[in-house]
């Protein structure tokens, strides 16, 4: 499923260390506040992934490992399968803290003509990828489950870094007994991750690497972020619905004096969007700059919110979306005419609903460096990871 995406930067103080939650059982079927507050209010209940939230399931600290080294002399491997084949941009976000402890992440991809030219995340096909220590999947799609049946030996862990509905995926079932570790960013996307895998056992919650250097909120007056999803599927990836709605409120939101910033889904045709200002930042940091955001919902959505800015989420009768998602918007339309009433009243949701989504907040992309490290050699000795000196 396509969403809302952005890429930030990694590189705040390490958090305190990823709690664990257990993940629930699958069905067999399936206006912005000052940034001080919206600091306090994430600092204080995402430090612990959101008190309310993990006190109803249950947290345990988690065991974190030096990410530096995959065995004693040499740096972690690790190869990345995802859903969408060649979004690069899931795994973006943790190359400067991999870059820094000195693990090497490679995606795999079935050919490298799908690959942007320039592209920094290094890839390569299952046949000529380097060896590794882990192999990480990211859903239990067609291409992560080929990657898992091309390596039968590798160790494998599963990390949530797109949401993904709650309901069972087919294929869960192949890769559950290979699992020695799941991650995800939040004690929300653990529930939905929890009930896709189609698991009961322990989430490690690790936050999102995006929300590693959250940008200070400083509103432009009359600016209006706008997050698209993907219109039309390509060999990466599926389409989302509500594009056509979208671009109507966005019209609405113009005619009545709003300014209109878009930030685009890496896979979203910008053609479609070319009558009004592109974000040239990823979606995070253009939220910055914004009063309130409409989109489609998806996976930025909570961080966007992380920011301070109130959310009106987009919904098409044909788009299911994981309540999670929902639950941070201040409202949702599923028509223009609602558009204008709707950002014009928007507030940020309640200080736990907003942590239950977001996670930990700083350090998301070492603590997860971290349980890969533990999973590819559980039985060494741990120590949080460090950069090399």
């Amino acid at each position: 499923m396509p969403d809302s995406y952005g890429t930030g930067a990694p590189g705040a103080p390490a958090a305190p260390e990823a709690p664990e939650a257990p993940a629930p059982g699958a069905p067999d079927a399936d206006r912005a506040a000052a940034p001080p507050s919206r600091r306090r209010v994430l600092r204080g209940l995402t430090a612990t992934a959101g008190a309310a939230g993990l006190a109803a399931l249950g947290a345990a600290p988690a065991v974190a490992g030096d990410a530096r080294r995959g065995r004693p002399g040499r740096p972690l491997r690790v190869l990345v399968a995802t859903n969408e084949p060649w979004g690069t941009y899931h795994v973006r976000p943790l190359l400067a803290e991999a870059a820094r402890r000195g693990v090497r992440i490679t995606q795999l991809v079935p050919d490298t003509a799908g690959v942007e030219p320039g592209d920094p995340v290094p890839v390569a096909t299952p046949g000529t990828a380097p060896r590794a220590d882990l192999l990480v999947v990211t859903g239990a799609g067609d291409w992560p489950l080929e990657c898992a049946a091309h390596f039968p030996r590798l160790p494998v862990a599963a990390s949530s870094l797109a949401y993904l509905g709650p309901r069972q995926a087919p294929g869960a079932r192949l890769l559950r007994g290979r699992l020695r570790a799941v991650t995800s960013s939040s004690p929300a996307e653990a529930r939905a991750f929890g009930g896709y895998l189609g698991i009961r056992r322990l989430i490690r919650m690790v936050g999102s690497p995006q929300t590693d250097a959250l940008p200070a909120h400083r509103p432009e007056p009359g600016l209006v972020l706008v997050l698209t999803s993907v219109t039309h599927p390509d060999d990466t990836g599926g389409a989302a619905p509500g594009t056509e709605l979208l671009l109507d409120a966005a019209g609405r939101l113009r005619a009545a004096g709003k300014r209109i910033l878009v930030g685009l889904h890496p896979r979203e045709d910008p053609k479609l969007w070319d009558a009004y200002e592109i974000s040239d930042v990823p979606s995070v940091r253009a939220a910055a700059r914004a009063q309130a955001a409409v989109g489609i919902p998806g996976t930025v959505f909570p961080l966007v919110a992380a920011v301070g800015v109130p959310l009106v989420g987009v919904t098409d009768p044909g788009l299911t979306v994981p309540e999670y998602l929902l639950a941070v918007c201040s409202s949702t339309i599923d028509d223009p005419a609602e558009a204008v009433p709707a950002v014009t009243s928007a507030r940020l949701p309640a200080p736990d609903v907003l942590a239950d989504a977001v996670g930990p907040v700083g350090g998301s992309a070492g603590r997860l460096l971290d349980v890969w490290s533990h999973a590819a050699h559980p039985h060494h000795p741990h120590r949080p990871g460090r950069g090399r000196g």
